[in-house]
């Protein structure tokens, strides 16, 4: 580029920082992917299918990295154990969370484009500092339990693969902190895609231990309940920890922040999708693969009970011999890895966004001093507290994970609707009433699932009549909702001042949210403030007996 045009792009860079509501600078600028560039000013057309490769190849890796990572350890972990305890007959729930994690990740990303933000100051900003800071530190919390299981997933692997623990430890550390402090956004895209590639090593792995693909295209879409009477409270539990570990909240501040650190905006929205399109088809496949692996290997002869992930590769080994399992280690190594990247990345994006500090890859070490920090400082926490804690707290901060989790999850999903149904944050860019309507019946789902899910974490031998309980309460207060403000809508619509709401999208490619001490708080209705303080109270009460809870069970009582 010549000096002119260097000029020239800094200086448009500058200036759409000035008017948005961009925070770092280092947000705007040249589009630089692993696989491509686009020019900031390049507003040209693409016609023809080799351009709309190139500038999608440009594009691609936001979607694919978040979705890829969810595939973590926790992740192999909840599906070896589906694929034990009920062979393939839970391949439905992979399907059936497919329209959930698009159009959560969907409104996430149309928040990063348009925005230019990250979703903790979004939260800051629109519902004050109480929300804010709630929301970053149980997303601290969370984000550290989840890291440790990371870690841990890299020591089953290398344990496996007779690597000693100390050494593979420092080293994947080392390795993670290492790969994002280079200073260049495309060099960590690079090395990110490169473990994304690896996770495809289970398709090989699947095609060697040949599961039953007849009975799994057929568990895939016929929803089944097995287990009997007698099993219906821990088939339901495993059920909401299979929704857990694939919807879980790093994603949504993830994706939003990598978005936007990528430089991307609604010009390319497009594009973007195509990429959680095919991050989310990646992602099937693997959870698909690692259940159907539970299955055969747990079901041979001399395999050993589940126990982890580690279990799992054992079992492969005893089923189809030693190169199985190996490349099975592998593959959760290469799991760990990934999901530590986006867990640590989404936390330090947060932390960034909370202080305005600089917090961009594309920032070296000294431009960016405090993200790197945190960015490191989570890795090495969870490196640390694996190293040294014991079997029994490990296996307990693991629990706590699916519990906060479970617990967290409603609440970000609900502010997630909140900032994309407004109007003032998103422009021609808010959610369509089919998209609001739809995310309000997923939260009303996932209401009812985390209160299960932190039932059975206080009371282990919950039942399956209690779990019942639970869900009709649930289901009578969401018929309650609905019909409240289904009459409510009702009698607006027939109040003589009444006007019809519209949305002009016109040109929306173009409209990028206005510097954010513009817009000021937002304002709530009665109904959602009272909202609002039912959740609140919902997740204070639930976070404090879930840790107390853990506390007790790291104590031995």
């Amino acid at each position: 580029m010549t000096t002119a045009l260097l000029e020239r792009s800094n200086a448009a860079a500058a200036t759409t920082a000035a008017t948005t509501a961009v925070l770092d600078d280092a947000h705007v600028g040249d589009i630089k992917g692993a696989f491509g560039t686009i020019k900031l000013g390049d507003h040209g057309a693409r016609r023809g299918l080799s351009t709309k490769m190139k500038t999608l190849l440009a594009i691609v890796g936001p979607g694919l990295i978040v979705m890829i990572g969810d595939n973590d350890a926790g992740a192999f972990a909840t599906y070896g154990q589906a694929g034990h305890d009920y062979g393939t007959k839970l391949l439905w729930t992979l399907l059936l969370l497919v329209p959930v994690l698009y159009v959560n990740q969907e409104m996430v990303l149309r928040l990063g484009a348009v925005t230019g933000v990250g979703h903790a100051r979004l939260i800051f900003e629109r519902f004050g500092k109480f929300w804010g800071a709630f929301s970053v530190i149980d997303l601290f919390l969370l984000n550290a339990l989840t890291l440790v299981t990371e870690f841990i997933g890299i020591t089953l692997a290398t344990g496996y693969l007779g690597l000693p623990k100390v050494p593979s430890v420092i080293l994947a550390a080392l390795v993670i902190v290492a790969a994002a402090s280079t200073g260049s956004f495309r060099r960590f895209e690079r090395l990110a895609l490169v473990f994304c590639l690896g996770s495809l090593l289970l398709i090989p792995i699947s095609l060697m231990a040949h599961p039953a693909v007849g009975t799994m295209a057929h568990d895939f879409v016929r929803p089944s309940f097995p287990g009997g009477a007698g099993g219906v409270a821990p088939l339901m539990l495993l059920i909401i920890g299979i929704v857990g570990t694939t919807v879980a909240p790093w994603q949504l501040f993830f994706q939003q922040s990598y978005v936007i650190d990528k430089r991307i905006t609604p010009r390319f929205m497009k594009y973007e999708k195509a990429d959680l399109w095919i991050g989310i088809v990646v992602v099937v496949i693997g959870g698909a693969a690692i259940m159907g692996l539970g299955a055969v290997a747990f079901a041979a002869k001399g395999s050993p009970d589940f126990t982890d992930a580690g279990s799992l590769a054992t079992a492969l080994q005893n089923y189809g011999g030693r190169a199985l399992g190996d490349m099975f280690a592998v593959a959760l190594l290469d799991a760990s890895v990934i999901g530590a990247f986006a867990v640590s990345l989404s936390t330090a994006y947060a932390i960034g966004d909370v202080f305005k500090i600089n917090h961009s890859l594309h920032r070296g070490v000294k431009q960016a001093k405090g993200f790197y920090a945190v960015y490191a400082g989570v890795i090495g926490l969870a490196a640390t507290i694996v190293l040294t804690a014991s079997a029994h707290v490990l296996g307990v901060l693991t629990t706590g994970v699916q519990a906060l989790a479970g617990v967290l999850l409603p609440s970000a999903t609900v502010f997630l609707l909140l900032l994309c149904v407004d109007k003032e944050v998103l422009g021609p860019w808010v959610n369509s009433k089919k998209t609001t309507l739809f995310t309000s019946t997923v939260i009303g789902v996932l209401i009812a699932l985390s209160m299960v899910l932190t039932a059975s974490v206080i009371w282990p031998n919950i039942s399956a009549g209690q779990i019942d309980q639970i869900l009709v309460g649930c289901a009578a207060g969401g018929l309650a909702a609905a019909t409240f403000l289904g009459v409510k809508a009702l009698r607006a619509r027939r109040a003589p001042d009444f006007v019809a709401e519209f949305v002009d999208r016109s040109g929306r490619d173009e409209w990028r949210t206005p510097p954010l001490d513009q817009l000021g708080r937002l304002t709530f209705s009665r109904t959602r403030r009272y909202s609002m303080g039912a959740l609140r109270l919902y997740l204070l009460v639930s976070m404090v007996m879930c840790v107390w809870k853990l506390v007790e069970m790291m104590l031995g009582h």
